[in-house]
């Protein structure tokens, strides 16, 4: 697979919907200040901006984490009465928005309406002495809303991925933080949004693959059915949407019939039967550094059965990394015709199962770790069991 920075070009083209970037991730959550500390010290991200009381934001608070060109955006409602602090009562805090870098927000904005999206908000405009936003939305499935922007003058994507540049109007820089000191000297090496996973209820997938397609033009990429991700107790179906040209690759699940309860519809009972986001996969070039550095500072992992390695050479074969420290870490590996891919998935990131991390590897492959599904799901079952939700 190309380098991902290949495919971040600005030349224009007559396609309004042409996506450039992710230009952020935005978490709607219960207390930014906080849940930015803990991003910054589990998974090494640097708090660069924020935008709250202090720069006459007087309705919510939002706080920029930046690591390589991921950018995530914190944001928390300082009303009680706000729409954002009644989301997080319903859903607990997670991914609202997955926002896309376009040539002009309105025009393509006004052709995903024509293309059948239903309106998230209007579009709206901010300037002051370094530029112009223009940002609108649509809605997608369940909770989840794209958001087109475009930037101009200081704004733009490649003065914004500059550290010390303002990212929006009315936020500003941070000052230097000691967690952001530690984090600059101990890099845990992530540096791209690799895919997101949305959940939606049974019989949705195909409505939202259709959505995808009319909508925003993307194709579809893989398609696994419940026989591909099964175990003796539950399954689920997945298709996965592609935006092109390497950008980000969405699949779609929805659960399958089986005997207990799947991942996804235990995911559903704790997002108020309500479709989203349920986890990111953020990539790394070294999955031996970043997961050494991510257990480390703490974070928990899925527990892989012992037995998965006795099995796993066989089926993939020789791999560049150290395969001792690869079992050390408890990470999956898995091939394809184009080469393989390392990763690993955190524990849910909050109380509520409804949102985690997978951290991924890519040697060439372009898959999802078909051959690690059942070691997968077996090791989600198990925590589904310990939270009494299997």
């Amino acid at each position: 697979m190309s380098s991902p920075a290949a495919f971040s070009d600005s030349k224009k083209t007559n396609d309004p919907l042409r996506l450039i970037d992710v230009d952020y991730v935005q978490f709607y959550v219960g207390n930014a200040k906080q849940a930015a500390y803990f991003y910054a010290q589990a998974f090494g991200f640097e708090i660069e901006q924020v935008s709250d009381l202090t720069t006459n934001a007087r309705e919510t608070a939002s706080y920029l984490l930046t690591q390589g060109n991921i950018r995530f955006l914190l944001t928390t409602a300082l009303l009680p009465d706000h729409p954002i602090q009644k989301e997080v009562g319903l859903y607990g805090d997670g991914i609202k928005d997955i926002a896309f870098t376009v040539e002009d927000s309105t025009v393509a904005y006004e052709q995903a309406l024509k293309n059948g999206a239903e309106s998230a908000y209007e579009p709206m405009e901010t300037s002051d002495e370094l530029g112009t936003v223009v940002q609108a939305g649509i809605k997608s499935f369940g909770r989840v809303v794209h958001t087109f922007i475009s930037r101009t003058g200081k704004y733009a994507l490649e003065n914004v991925k500059q550290r010390g540049q303002q990212f929006l109007p009315n936020f500003k820089l941070v000052d230097d933080l000691a967690i952001n000191q530690y984090n600059r000297e101990n890099p845990t090496g992530l540096f791209y949004v690799d895919h997101c996973v949305g959940n939606v209820p049974m019989g949705q997938m195909d409505v939202w693959v259709q959505w995808y397609e009319d909508v925003l033009g993307f194709k579809l990429f893989k398609h696994f059915d419940a026989e591909d991700i099964s175990t003796e107790y539950t399954a689920l179906m997945s298709k996965v949407m592609d935006s092109g040209r390497e950008l980000i690759k969405i699949p779609i699940n929805e659960p399958a019939e089986g005997r207990n309860k799947s991942q996804i519809e235990e995911y559903l009972d704790w997002h108020n039967n309500t479709a989203g986001i349920q986890h990111l996969a953020l990539l790394t070039k070294d999955e031996v550094n970043t997961v050494g550095q991510l257990r480390r500072r703490g974070v928990d992992f899925l527990a892989i059965p012992e037995t998965y390695y006795d099995l796993v050479w066989d089926r993939v074969g020789e791999i560049k990394e150290d395969v001792e420290k690869i079992k050390d870490l408890r990470v999956l590996v898995d091939r394809d015709d184009k080469g393989y891919l390392l990763q690993i998935f955190t524990k849910p990131l909050q109380d509520r199962p409804t949102l985690f991390f997978e951290i991924i590897c890519r040697r060439g492959s372009e898959s999802f770790g078909k051959g690690n599904f059942k070691a997968l799901f077996e090791s989600l079952e198990l925590e589904q069991a310990k939270r009494g939700n299997l």
